[in-house]
């Protein structure tokens, strides 16, 4: 397979699962808002954190006020990571490639980028905002169940999937780290912090999974555990990380990337998650980053940027 297609493919994968991803966050975080007493909510400044916008996003606002954030994160031109933004990508990519993907999930994908273009009113009002979004998700999941039932699973499906787990492993790290550095402890908020956790597993559709794996009772060592270490739970990051082997090990002169990934996966079964305070929690998830980041300068050194010839 030709790199730029290979490279193409991971891309798809990697914008279609951010836009999902960010689509979740935003309808879980107006759950918490309603939840939660006025005045105790942190409102929409975690989200712009999560996707890692912070100072992008203060050279051109100078609040986190609701109207301003969620604009910025649906629709925001100048968001590289918003949803409109994430959609055209890969919808742009997606196109240079259309004699490669089945007629079935191009079509899925550009229906799913003129919704999100055309409706974006609705998204950005109260009353339309969970539709809005929930279509946005739905479609995620219906393109990447159709390139599962449709694609010849060779060697282009191996970097859709790569894509998927590297960018769901990225997200899932992100959503930890910012969540729980921004827990709102306050005396008027303890009753309140089973809800920011619940809050929590459900930014990663990880709520229902966690109460069969872990019981009833949601508490913040075992979401911990849950989120970094289920082996089964496809969003957790050990399980991103095991896929990711099984996924690259095939693949010619990988061994190198195996063996990061190998040290990544070492580091993450060794450390008692449950015992890492905020500080120190955020260090480790920062180390996950940066091996998740050689990860992918691997995979574009080794596969992806050819030299001209």
């Amino acid at each position: 397979m030709l790199s730029r297609v290979g490279e193409t493919l991971y891309w798809v994968s990697r914008y279609i699962e951010r836009a999902e991803n960010v689509a979740r966050l935003i309808n879980v975080n107006n759950m918490l808002m309603m939840d939660l007493p006025k005045g105790v909510s942190a409102g929409w400044e975690p989200l712009v954190d999560i996707i890692g916008a912070r100072k992008a996003y203060l050279e051109t606002h100078t609040d986190f006020s609701e109207q301003k954030a969620l604009r910025y994160l649906l629709v925001g031109k100048d968001n590289f990571s918003s949803i409109l933004n994430s959609i055209i990508s890969a919808r742009e990519s997606a196109r240079t490639i259309r004699d490669v993907i089945p007629r079935d999930v191009w079509e899925e994908i550009n229906s799913l980028y003129y919704y999100v273009k055309d409706n974006q009113s609705e998204g950005l009002s109260k009353r339309g905002r969970f539709a809005y979004l929930k279509t946005i998700i739905d479609a995620a999941h219906q393109i990447f169940g159709t390139l599962d039932a449709t694609i010849n699973h060779d060697v282009g499906y191996t970097f859709i999937r790569i894509g998927l787990m590297i960018e769901r492993a990225d997200m899932t790290s992100r959503i930890l780290d910012i969540r729980s550095e921004t827990l709102i402890t306050s005396k008027e908020a303890q009753p309140y912090e089973n809800i920011q956790w619940i809050s929590l597993l459900r930014s990663l559709s990880a709520y229902q999974m966690y109460r069969q794996e872990m019981g009833v009772r949601v508490q913040c060592s075992d979401v911990i555990e849950f989120v970094m270490h289920s082996e089964v739970f496809p969003r957790s990051i050990l399980f991103c990380l095991e896929e990711l082997k099984v996924l690259i090990q095939p693949l010619p002169n990988a061994a190198e990337i195996i063996d990061v990934i190998d040290h990544a996966i070492d580091e993450l079964k060794s450390e008692d998650v449950r015992e890492l305070k905020k500080g120190y929690l955020h260090d480790y998830i920062d180390n996950i980053q940066v091996e998740l980041a050689a990860i992918h300068n691997g995979l574009a050194e080794l596969y992806f940027l050819k030299p001209a010839e």
